[in-house]
């Protein structure tokens, strides 16, 4: 027998039917609320069923079963850290920034570190930390490729290569382990000695090498300058020499020749080639000179002009006496 309250006028049975309802619409709406998920643009969501990963979702609205699969969302943002300094202060942090290159030389060099996530699942249960796996891995990196770098490609001149090189040794060790993420970008943000006094020095050092390159240049300019007319004045020095070797030996050649047809004709006349020979000579020597021709027992007999007897031989052929 169904009992009514006498204020209101509603039955148990009523109130009953009520408060089933009531808790009815919460379920619903509890259930309503577990049933759909929301993955924002830079997100992905991993949907776990009885605690196993499935799926990955992208962004956008997605539905799962209530109490039966859950949700954990994973950013997939560019993320960062540094390393040998503190980003908020900007303090050194020598643990991490103090290095010794392969010349034995100390450095404090910092860099900052950009990361993403590769694969949501592998970022949330490969390790518990992907980040402190990553520094870690990070400064292994950074420390091999310092260490066996010379301290002035480290300051200037390597720079480049040296992020390059750790770039990579970063990214085979990452795909060796196999976290989830993946290194976007490595930047050496500074690179100095850790000393005032030594850091003087260094940069001491870097301008006697810029001192040192300006009188290359210089040096490089002067001979580029005055290399062509050197040149120039060899070859004229060569030629100049070539053409007096070349009249040198047509001189000789002439002489030879001269010679050769003298030989022939004192096999000839070997008394008159003598003679003349010996007239020609002191018309060479003594010019002005009259010839005296001794007769051979002590007399002069004649006195005859040079001029006037090559004439007399050169119509004869023959010296009289």
């Amino acid at each position: 027998m169904e009992t009514q309250n006498t204020k209101t006028g509603i039955t148990n049975a009523q109130i009953a039917k009520i408060v089933v309802g009531v808790i009815a619409a919460i379920v619903v709406v509890i259930l309503a609320f577990n049933c759909a998920y929301q993955v924002k643009e830079q997100e992905q969501a991993v949907l776990l069923t009885f605690g196993k990963p499935s799926t990955v979702s992208d962004s956008g609205l997605h539905f799962k079963i209530p109490f039966v699969q859950e949700v954990k969302k994973v950013d997939t943002t560019i993320k960062s850290f540094t390393l040998g300094y503190d980003e908020i202060s900007g303090n050194v942090i020598e643990d991490e920034s103090l290095m010794i290159t392969s010349d034995y030389n100390f450095l404090n060099v910092d860099f900052f570190v950009e990361y993403k996530v590769s694969d949501p699942i592998l970022a949330l249960y490969a390790t518990e930390s992907p980040e402190l796996v990553l520094k870690n891995v990070a400064q292994s990196s950074v420390r091999t490729v310092i260490g066996n770098s010379l301290v002035d490609s480290v300051l200037t001149t390597e720079k480049g290569q040296i992020q390059s090189d750790i770039y990579d040794m970063i990214t085979h060790k990452l795909d060796q382990l196999n976290i989830g993420i993946y290194l976007v970008n490595i930047t050496m943000q500074d690179s100095e000695p850790p000393t005032k006094e030594v850091m003087e020095a260094f940069k001491n050092v870097e301008t006697a090498k810029q001192g040192m390159e300006t009188a290359i240049n210089n040096a490089n300019k002067y001979n580029n300058e005055k290399m062509p007319a050197a040149e120039a004045q060899v070859d004229k020095i060569l030629q100049e020499a070539e053409a007096t070797k070349q009249e040198r030996i047509n001189e000789a050649n002439a002489t030879v020749a001269e010679f050769n047809a003298m030989y022939e004709e004192y096999i000839k006349y070997p008394a008159i080639t003598k003679q003349r020979m010996f007239f020609e000579t002191m018309s060479e020597l003594l010019p002005s000179l009259n010839v005296i021709i001794d007769t051979g027992d002590g007399e002069i007999t004649k006195l005859l002009p040079l001029s006037s007897f090559a004439d007399f031989e050169t119509t004869t052929g023959t010296v009289q006496p």
